[in-house]
C-alpha cells in the first residue's frame, strides 16, 4: 500500500523538512511514503482523489486515534486491498465542510491547532510508527 502526504505549500523550515525526509526514508521497508506539495486545498484534494484509494483529511475536528488505532486503520485498508491512502493537509485556514464531508476519514493529530508545517512532520512520524506497529518492530515502545 502506498501512502501519500499531500500538503499545501512546501516546508520552508529545513529542520522540519529534514525530519519528514528521515521518516520517509525509515518507512521504506514498512510502508512507503510519498510527499508532495501543491498550491491549493482543491489541488490537494483533487490529487488525493486521483490516488485510487482512501482520502484522509487532517483537521483539528477529526477523529483522534491512538497510534495503535491509526495503525489499525491502515491494516484494515491494506487487508481490504486498498492500493493507496492519501493524507491531505490544507492551508492555514484548513478545509471546509464540503472537503471534510467528501473524505473517507477526517483525522486530527491534536485538539490543539497546529501549523500545517508541524502537522506534516508529525504525520510522517506517525505513518512510520504505524508501519513499525504493523511489522511488530519495537520502535513504538
Amino acid at each position: 500500500m502506498r501512502l501519500r502526504v499531500l500538503a499545501v505549500g512546501k516546508l520552508k523550515d529545513a529542520g522540519l523538512d529534514k525530519a519528514c525526509e528521515e521518516y520517509v526514508k525509515r518507512s521504506r521497508s514498512f510502508l512507503p511514503i510519498d510527499r508532495r506539495a501543491l498550491r491549493t486545498n482543491d489541488a490537494v484534494l483533487d490529487e488525493a482523489r486521483s490516488s485510487c484509494g482512501r482520502t484522509v483529511v487532517l483537521d483539528e475536528r477529526g477523529e483522534q486515534p491512538t497510534s495503535e488505532e491509526f495503525a489499525g486503520w491502515l491494516r484494515t485498508w491494506r487487508d481490504q486491498g486498498v492500493r493507496a491512502v492519501a493524507f491531505a493537509i490544507g492551508d492555514a485556514h484548513g478545509f471546509g465542510d464540503q472537503h471534510r464531508n467528501a473524505a473517507d476519514k477526517v483525522m486530527g493529530l491534536s485538539r490543539l491547532t497546529l501549523p500545517h508545517r508541524f502537522a506534516q512532520a508529525m504525520l510522517c512520524e506517525q505513518l512510520y510508527r504505524a508501519g513499525t506497529i504493523l511489522a511488530g518492530h519495537p520502535y513504538h515502545h
